[in-house]
């Protein structure tokens, strides 16, 4: 359980933003690319949110999945989201960023809640299934990155998860023959049986075939459908923002597209955006009118039943922080409700 608040939480400071932006520049270039396009109020955030997962998801894999790592990376959330923090610069700059943005708990205790997913070896028999655990490890991150630009409202919020998870998908895609190697399995069963897969025994000497082909280009297609979804929500955003946030949705999503370039083969080699395609997607997105010719979605759509869950937490109303106005107010209700009563007798 948190910790009562602290009076004095912590405040996000630029060494702490550094250390996060180093861990992001390093782990991931595609987002570290787009997150240059956002404005340096939702930037520096941003790449704190980015060093909280890379932290939560290097914990989980170096302490070998144990439940241990999983209760240690709940208790660190616990006092940073209590403003008594470890003093780490993840842990800092998380709780300074919970605070500022009034972020829900529970969107990174569902990331948490996913990654223990990785750490029990979780496998997933249909669609909605692993939609479940995209939502967990990205729909949150979508939220919370919304939440950052200050808006709350349900429409963005769904699209926002549904980039998270778009881009989620295009990274199990991309990721198949590395995951297998760790002995991990994302791929839906039940698609991998109507291949003619068996899952285990495909576990246990990963190759690439005609019919895991057909299995990544169907997953393929079900992100193409999220990122079709998630476009609209890029005009719910702030002006400032939008080139950056459509500057990651381009880039992951050119992932998939470099997945199907090599014939959807994601075992025998990484798939990865050449610098040059790169520069010409965050060009185009950077583009005042990007984006305008794409078809809009018709009419407002409910989010994933996955991710149903957050973006009602991420809607809720913030009850608004007390100040010195509030504290004069109370100061002249209070006198004069005593000048009533004494009038009163």
């Amino acid at each position: 359980m948190p910790e009562p608040s602290s009076s004095n939480p912590p405040e996000l400071s630029a060494a702490d933003v550094a250390a996060c932006r180093r861990v992001l520049r390093q782990h991931s270039r595609s987002f570290h690319a787009a997150s240059l396009m956002l404005p340096r109020t939702v930037r520096d955030p941003a790449s704190v949110l980015y060093g909280f997962c890379r932290l939560a998801d290097d914990a989980v894999d170096v302490h070998g999945g144990q439940a241990e790592a999983i209760a240690r990376l709940q208790e660190r959330l616990a006092r940073a989201a209590a403003g008594r923090p470890l003093p780490q610069a993840a842990d800092r700059a998380l709780a300074a960023v919970l605070r500022a943005h009034a972020i829900p708990l529970e969107l990174p205790v569902r990331l948490l809640e996913g990654l223990a997913w990785d750490a029990e070896g979780r496998r997933y028999e249909t669609l909605d299934d692993l939609l479940h655990y995209a939502a967990r490890v990205a729909g949150t991150v979508g939220a919370m990155m919304c939440l950052l630009m200050d808006v709350r409202s349900h429409q963005a919020l769904a699209r926002a998860c549904d980039l998270g998870v778009a881009m989620q998908l295009s990274n199990i895609a991309r990721d198949v023959g590395e995951d297998a190697r760790m002995g991990r399995l994302y791929l839906p069963l039940q698609w991998l049986h109507a291949a003619g897969i068996d899952a285990d025994a495909w576990l246990a000497a990963p190759r690439h075939s005609p019919a895991l082909a057909g299995v990544v280009e169907r997953l393929l297609r079900q992100a193409d459908l999220l990122y079709a979804r998630a476009d609209a929500g890029i005009a719910m955003l702030p002006v400032a923002c939008r080139p950056g946030i459509r500057a990651a949705r381009r880039l992951y999503a050119e992932i998939g597209q470099q997945v199907r370039r090599a014939g959807c083969d994601a075992v025998g080699g990484r798939a990865v955006v050449p610098p040059l395609r790169k520069a010409v997607l965050l060009a185009g997105a950077a583009w005042p009118g990007a984006g305008r010719g794409r078809r809009a979605a018709a009419g407002p759509l409910p989010p994933l039943a996955a991710t149903r869950g957050l973006v009602e937490a991420a809607a809720r109303p913030v009850p608004r922080r007390r100040g010195p106005v509030d504290t004069v107010l109370d100061l002249f209700e209070r006198l004069e409700r005593r000048d009533r009563f004494g009038s009163a007798g």
